[in-house]
């Protein structure tokens, strides 16, 4: 099984550290307002990788840390009139929710950045006293990157070339314009912790680092996260995590996933241009999500948009009905079902290739009902199509209606209101668009057609 690392820019074979076991380490949450689908994309991703693993008999230990202190809940806290805690538990709360909804399997750790100051203080102490850290009048405590020969290995970055254009304000702390906060002193109105150096709060790069060496050890098998964390996000943690315990490498395979776009921009929460995870399962599933994200390579870029939803809604309705079809009592399909499977692994051993994957599900489907209508039995086929299926966490469970039996009506009364609306009988031709929509039918009116879809189960 290979693995592509950002860190050596190359597929490497897979090693853990302790053989049989793997420690996994994802970026999570910073929870201020609903997640949108480009965390789904990301949570989807590393939760197939964690059930790949496990399939290929790996005890997989897999932690995701929550950031509840930061400056975006603290702002939004205070635009709400309540406490930073209430707002990021409200909303940590509802993430577990849409990863429920989406068959994402939850971490064996969540640890909160709140929980775990003690752990952090200590790191930053250690850092302090192998010069690598220093404390600033203000109480505000900085790494010293010019004290790691390598800093900027992960990103390709040269801090000499970093440096170009930069300088230090007047008035700043740092000793050098690269430096980062690990402590930050507090302000006025601000959740706050004591420490050595005075009230303040950690960094946001701080609290990954002591929450992966605290539960997973000094090296991690597997850290993720999206490829807008490498750098400085992860950066940083290499930084921190390998000054301070002297253990190299951090992290033995750096996982990054490739980002989520609406048009041109990446799907964020600071640009406002999202779509949240609640809103597409009012019209889609969770395996038509699910195997949007999959049908592009994980490290690829992925746009979003409603056609390629619907494509991808039409694939999960196609591989539920050909699990779920009532078998002939015919003699057994000679299709070579170890073979197949062997296919699978193959494209799944090859850095989580779930294109590939994915195309031998729907050639299998395929063939499923190319066996029924045969009169062959498919019994067998079916139960290898949920076996990989299970594996990518996709359910097969089947829309609340199936449209294939309605299509040709659905197809008629929108031909019969197209005509409606040309004789301008708006009314009733509004009444056939309300009376779908509550049978589940959404209508989309395009220059020169009409398109429609099934909603799928609200969740």
């Amino acid at each position: 099984m290979k693995i592509y690392s950002t860190l050596t820019r190359n597929k490497e074979e897979f090693k853990p550290l302790k053989e049989g076991q793997v420690g996994m380490y994802v970026c999570g949450v910073t929870p201020y307002m609903d997640a949108h689908v480009g965390h789904a994309m990301s949570y989807i991703t590393f939760d197939v990788i964690r059930r790949y693993l496990e399939h290929r008999g790996y005890e997989v230990k897999y932690i995701q840390n929550v950031t509840d202190v930061d400056d975006k809940i603290i702002d939004r806290a205070l635009s709400h009139g309540i406490p930073a805690s209430e707002l990021s538990e409200r909303y940590f709360e509802s993430f577990k929710q849409d990863m429920a909804s989406l068959n994402i399997r939850p971490a064996e750790f969540f640890p909160k950045a709140t929980c775990e100051i003690p752990e952090m203080i200590e790191m930053i102490r250690r850092l302090i006293e192998k010069n690598h850290a220093y404390a600033s009048k203000s109480g505000s405590v900085y790494f010293r990157v010019s004290s790691m020969e390598d800093y900027g290995k992960l990103s390709g970055r040269n801090l000499d070339d970093m440096m170009a254009g930069a300088r230090i304000e007047v008035g700043d702390e740092k000793e050098h314009p690269m430096d980062f906060a690990m402590w930050k002193a507090a302000k006025p109105g601000e959740p706050h912790w004591n420490s050595p150096w005075g009230a303040g709060r950690p960094g946001w790069h701080l609290e990954c680092s002591a929450m992966a060496l605290k539960y997973l050890g000094g090296s991690v098998d597997i850290h993720g996260g999206g490829q807008d964390l490498i750098f400085p996000h992860h950066e940083n943690e290499i930084a921190q995590s390998e000054c301070a315990t002297g253990v190299k490498p951090f992290v033995r395979y750096w996982v990054h996933n490739g980002l989520l776009k609406l048009g041109e921009e990446k799907m964020s929460k600071s640009l406002g241009n999202l779509v949240t995870i609640k809103e597409a399962l009012k019209t889609f599933t969770a395996d038509g999500i699910r195997l949007f994200v999959m049908s592009s390579h994980y490290r690829n870029p992925l746009t979003y948009s409603r056609e390629a939803m619907e494509a991808a809604q039409r694939g999960a309705e196609r591989l539920s009905k050909a699990a779920s079809l009532a078998s002939p009592e015919g003699s057994p399909s000679m299709l070579d079902l170890e073979a197949i499977e062997s296919d699978f692994i193959s494209a799944m051993d090859d850095d989580f290739d779930t294109p590939r994957a994915v195309s031998i599900l729907f050639d299998l489907a395929r063939q499923i009902n190319t066996g029924r209508d045969g009169g062959f039995d498919i019994t067998s086929l079916q139960q290898l199509l949920k076996k990989l299926c299970s594996i990518l966490g996709i359910t097969l469970s089947a829309t609340e209606e199936d449209p294939v039996e309605a299509r040709p009506f659905i197809e008629l009364l929108i031909d019969t209101r197209k005509r409606l609306r040309e004789q301008k009988q708006y009314q009733l031709a509004d009444e056939i668009r309300d009376k779908l929509s509550k049978l589940g039918v959404v209508l989309e009116d395009k220059p020169g057609s009409t398109g429609w879809h099934v909603k799928g189960p609200t969740r």
